[in-house]
């Protein structure tokens, strides 16, 4: 691919993030906060965006296969590395790699944070924190192609490398069409979350932060506390809702406005996901009940069912979903509640949702080929295929997804491998769920790394090791580890 196109397209992308930067101006302006920190970033994204487009705007645009990877990778850095800018100039972070860590964790919404104190930044600081999980929620690339249609030609090969899920398709013939109308629900959501939070007290700023943390599925607050900082049940449950939204593929909300729903009643990872939801649920709530699991200031337990329920409703809905919010200190519960949350690290969010994990729909698929593999034992000469959505899937779809889960399993292990390597404070318990929590995206984990706790004492060679992590975790391995790959460098 022409270096040039390469360069117009990586500040397209940048100079679109760029914009977004209007909300913490603006909040700094009126908090009375420098503002300059995210001004002139702003100005010199959009200055470099425009010479380089005039010089180059004759170009045609031909993206390969192997471009469209290096696009999207070089994208996601791009943009990591351009949103900690402000982190840096505000003087609160002390170091590259500590800036560099906080807006990689932004952008991957993975929201593991290396401050001990978020309230005392800046407000229009902590509000591009929770915007960078809303930027990279829905995806970079996918705002990009929707708005600049200069990444037309190829548009739908890189928002291929972006998205999360084994299938990626198209809601409209057009996939500028799509990212559109994907972004609309995804704004939507958020601006009918944002309305909610601030109806039930949160003020302007929180309410805008939490709306862009929840529907991003990240977890950054601007709050010590996280949510329980409110002790408000009626921003608990309409948080744990959105958290559970967020964990929908945003497809299904398309086909709900436009009234197709036997394209959601027939969604096999929907009603899995939902499922699964509800069961883990009552399950923790019964178990951190009726043995008296103690809970934040109340170390006797939960008064009643309907407490239990909605604390765990807001867990099991922040974890599944990716977010990584917190009213309470789940490893304060007994094993058994426990084990319930730590399930949920395996499975995540749905396919084109903005979870992460490795999502509902590749375990649907496995677990309906171990049942085909049975049937076939009993069966030698039968004919067994996979079923999605009351349809026949393709037989390569399996291949894929067990090569995925493989691939999962190997990062995982070697980050866990790094975390008991380079971080000599963490156990080797602490260490797994680490690692679980860095490629899964869900920021919490266990140990010495629960939600109580921050990412700020790790040694800095590991908190590079947990970036690549998070940021291959958000791309779905493949686009991160290919460049890993021999074959990817022959011509």
């Amino acid at each position: 691919m022409d270096i040039l196109n390469f360069f117009k397209i990586i500040f397209a992308i940048i100079a679109i993030v760029a914009t977004t930067y209007i909300f913490p101006i603006i909040t700094a302006i009126c908090c009375h906060e420098n503002f300059w920190i995210f001004a002139v970033p702003m100005f010199c994204a959009w200055a470099a965006f425009f010479a380089i487009y005039m010089f180059t705007r004759k170009r045609p645009i031909k993206l390969t296969i192997k471009s469209t990877f290096v696009i999207v990778a070089s994208a996601w850095i791009s943009c990591s590395v351009f949103g900690a800018i402000p982190f840096l100039l505000s003087g609160y972070f002390h170091s590259i790699t500590d800036a560099f860590f906080e807006s990689v964790s932004g952008f991957t919404t993975t929201g593991a944070t290396i401050l001990s104190d978020v309230e005392c930044l800046p407000r229009s600081l902590n509000l591009w924190r929770c915007e960078t999980h809303w930027l990279g929620g829905m995806g970079i690339v996918a705002l990009t192609v929707a708005l600049f249609p200069l990444l037309g030609v190829g548009g739908f090969q890189l928002i291929k490398a972006e998205t999360t899920g084994p299938e990626k398709g198209k809601v409209t013939p057009k996939i500028t069409t799509t990212a559109k109308i994907l972004w609309l629900i995804y704004f939507s959501l958020t601006l009918a979350l944002f309305v909610a939070l601030k109806i039930c007290g949160m003020d302007v700023i929180d309410a805008l932060s939490h709306a862009f943390s929840t529907l991003g599925s990240g977890g950054f607050s601007t709050r010590n506390a996280s949510i329980a900082a409110y002790n408000s049940p009626a921003i608990e449950w309409i948080i744990t809702l959105f958290m559970f939204f967020a964990g929908v593929n945003f497809s299904l909300f398309f086909y709900l406005f436009t009234g197709k729903f036997s394209e959601i009643k027939s969604n096999s990872e929907f009603k899995t996901y939902v499922t699964l939801f509800i069961l883990i649920i009552f399950s923790v709530a019964l178990i951190i009940r009726t043995t008296g699991a103690p809970m934040a200031g109340n170390p006797e337990g939960y008064k009643n069912f309907g407490e239990a329920l909605r604390y765990s409703a807001f867990q099991v809905a922040s974890i599944i979903s990716t977010t990584g919010f917190s009213t309470c200190n789940y490893t304060d519960w007994i094993p058994a509640a426990q084990f319930l949350i730590f399930i949920l690290f395996f499975i995540g969010g749905s396919s084109g949702s903005t979870g992460g994990g490795i999502k509902v729909v590749r375990l649907v698929i496995l677990v309906k080929q171990v049942k085909n593999e049975m049937l076939k034992m009993l069966h030698p000469h039968g004919i067994f295929t996979v079923r999605l959505n009351q349809k026949v899937g393709r037989k390569d779809v399996v291949f894929s997804v067990a090569s995925f889960i493989t691939i999962y399993a190997i990062l995982v292990f070697a980050t866990t491998f790094f975390g008991c390597l380079l971080g000599p404070d963490l156990d080797i318990f602490s260490a797994f769920t680490g690692a679980l929590s860095m490629v899964g995206n869900v920021g919490p984990a266990f140990g010495k790394l629960n939600p109580a706790a921050n990412c700020g004492f790790l040694n800095p060679g590991l908190k590079w090791i947990y970036m690549f992590a998070m940021l291959a975790g958000r791309l779905e391995l493949y686009t991160m580890l290919m460049f890993l790959i021999r074959d990817f460098w022959k011509k």
